[in-house]
């Protein structure tokens, strides 16, 4: 019996095998390359998310949403400017409104609501103030 031809096939598919195993190994190396890559990163994150948490409380909050209203932003601009407590007939002046009782009241319920926001302080009953940024 002739074995020959068996040992070449054999032979054909050893080498066949080394290269699939040699092509793994690569794909191996990459792939535990790539893991290395990303569990450094995770380790980043999570670096930075101690780094950020611990840091939270010197972060200044976020100032609430004003009320959909023009007279908001020009209200907040009036105590940007003022030295001292500003009463609603001063803010309703400030603003260029008519000084009638229904303009002075509107004016009042937006300061209150500012201060409801916590956006103003009531010095004492009906002068108001800006609440200092942190």
């Amino acid at each position: 019996m002739n074995l020959q031809p068996l040992l070449d096939v054999l032979g054909i598919q050893k080498e066949a095998a080394r290269a699939l195993a040699d092509d793994l190994r690569g794909q191996i190396t990459e792939l535990q390359d790539s893991l290395r890559e990303a569990e450094t990163h995770l380790e980043h994150l999570e670096i930075t998310r101690k780094t950020i948490a611990g840091l939270a409380h010197r972060l200044p909050a976020a100032p609430p949403d004003l009320p959909e209203h023009p007279d908001y932003p020009q209200i907040l601009a009036v105590f940007n400017e003022a030295t001292g407590p500003l009463r609603a007939r001063d803010v309703c002046e400030a603003l260029g409104h008519e000084l009638l009782p229904k303009n002075i009241e509107g004016t009042r319920a937006k300061l209150k609501r500012l201060v409801r926001l916590d956006i103003l302080a009531e010095a004492d009953t009906g002068n108001f103030t800006r609440k200092p940024r942190p």
